[in-house]
């Protein structure tokens, strides 16, 4: 139920629901990137990103459009795996009684993997190729519009929201004889090649700014504290079970 409570839904309307949260993304030792993001709930409803290109110290501001909002699938599946949870353990009548130790480990498996799911959604960002994020629709959420050698991603890891920006320069055809299109990643390095559009490109740049989140970090210790309790429920019903004669599962 706690975990469940820090996924609550922006209420729609004024007042009430989540309010939006502004967090300042940053590394240390480094100045290339800076940004402010708005997080309500599972939606970013405002970025405001500065780049300092490395060639020539030109420095790029874009911003989400205003009528835009991004909304980050992590934080969507992992409140929808902490509901589902909920589902299995109160879908019941109030005065349902269990009537074998067997019944209580299947509901706990259950409700187990919806709570590891939801946990591995928050830490295991997914792997994108550098073509699916150039073609992603994040790249036109932007105002002025990011230029055709910038990309960027947005994606939780942990507790924390990162923005990584990276920066291309054109192949040219000269030099596309070693040329190897890169794999799908959570974060592609400097070198790193692919082809969009008849047109092949390298990653020049790679700049990675995070920012915790709070209410996140709660989530994930809620998860490992629930999961605990469901082992530990496992653990007496299989002690309890190995003390008879019989096996009642």
């Amino acid at each position: 139920q706690e975990a469940s409570h820090r996924f609550a839904l922006p209420a729609s309307g004024s007042g009430g629901g989540i309010k939006p949260e502004n967090f300042v993304l940053s590394t240390a030792g480094t100045d290339q990137v800076k940004g402010v993001l708005t997080l309500q709930g599972d939606a970013l409803c405002q970025a405001d990103v500065n780049l300092k290109m490395p060639r020539n110290n030109q420095l790029l501001h874009f911003a989400f459009r205003e009528d835009k909002q991004w909304k980050l699938q992590q934080i969507q599946d992992a409140r929808n795996h902490v509901n589902q949870a909920i589902y299995l353990l109160m879908n019941r009548d109030v005065n349902y009684q269990f009537k074998t130790g067997s019944e209580v480990l299947k509901l706990m498996d259950a409700v187990m993997l919806q709570l590891s799911r939801a946990r591995n959604r928050l830490t295991t960002p997914a792997t994108l190729t550098l073509p699916e994020i150039a073609s992603s629709g994040l790249t036109k959420m932007f105002t002025p519009a990011l230029p055709p050698d910038v990309l960027v991603n947005f994606y939780i890891n942990l507790n924390k929201l990162c923005l990584t920006v990276y920066q291309l320069h054109v192949l040219q055809p000269s030099t596309t004889k070693n040329f190897k299109p890169a794999g799908g990643s959570i974060l592609h390095n400097p070198g790193a090649m692919f082809e969009i559009g008849n047109q092949r490109y390298e990653v020049s740049h790679v700049h990675k700014v995070e920012c915790v989140v709070p209410w996140l970090n709660d989530a994930l210790v809620f998860f490992t504290v629930s999961l605990q309790l469901c082992q530990q429920l496992k653990d007496k019903i299989s002690v309890f079970s190995s003390y008879w004669n019989y096996r009642p599962y």
